[in-house]
């Protein structure tokens, strides 16, 4: 018996279903990645969260009096309170203190962390992290320092779940848009800010994912 052989249009039509198919797939396989990333980096603020805890547990009840790379780095953020500038140089970094609270160092690489070009809540503060800020400062979260320079306790916030007291390095590592970068215009920034999100690790110690609008919120909650 002969075999018959695929005509060239034959194989042109199953070349161009597959290529159908893969345009459907792709989107959808890498919308699963990114969520199990963003899953991940949140399993990695409660742990944090957990570590923290432990470590307050040791120092009545007081968050570590501990910094995060933008401080360490770019001091000049905190010009207007000349007082808690002063003392950065002599402060820890947040990780290096919980370090001895938690299961691994891996808790503070966010999987998705591509970097920085700039400080997103001090725009356009430049702030270059390359190839990851996990690679090249310990950590891909910052800390709100406030609460340490302030020595507060847990039982201190007015409002501890709306409190942000550990988030992401950058919101548009679980965003839909590009990084903020310093270069940007105005209206380049408000539309890439718009799709920023920030995995973040509130006073009460749960985790969960905000915009833009709702992690500004919390950064105006009074502590």
């Amino acid at each position: 018996m002969v075999r018959k052989a695929f005509t060239l249009i034959e194989l042109l039509v199953v070349i161009a279903i597959i290529a159908i198919l893969a345009a459907f797939l792709f989107p959808v396989f890498a919308r699963a990645k990114a969520a199990a990333k963003q899953s991940q980096c949140i399993s990695n603020l409660k742990q944090i969260g957990a570590s923290i805890a432990l470590y307050m547990a040791d120092y009545d009840d007081i968050f570590p009096n501990a910094i995060d790379p933008s401080d360490r780095w770019s001091p000049d953020i905190w010009a207007s309170e000349p007082d808690f500038q002063s003392r950065i140089s002599r402060m820890p970094m947040l990780y290096e203190v919980t370090q001895p609270y938690a299961k691994s160092k891996d808790i503070w690489h966010c999987p998705s962390d591509s970097g920085t070009y700039v400080l997103d809540n001090h725009w356009p503060s430049p702030f270059r992290t390359d190839p990851t800020m996990w690679q090249r400062y310990g950590t891909s979260y910052f800390f709100r320092t406030e609460i340490a320079f302030k020595f507060f306790s847990q039982t201190s916030f007015k409002l501890p779940a709306n409190v942000n007291v550990v988030f992401d390095g950058a919101g548009h590592w679980h965003g839909g848009g590009p990084p903020l970068t310093e270069t940007m215009e105005e209206g380049q920034f408000f539309d890439a800010y718009r799709q920023l999100r920030y995995n973040t690790l509130f006073g009460d110690f749960h985790a969960r994912s905000l915009t833009a609008d709702q992690i500004q919120e919390a950064w105006n909650t009074e502590l």
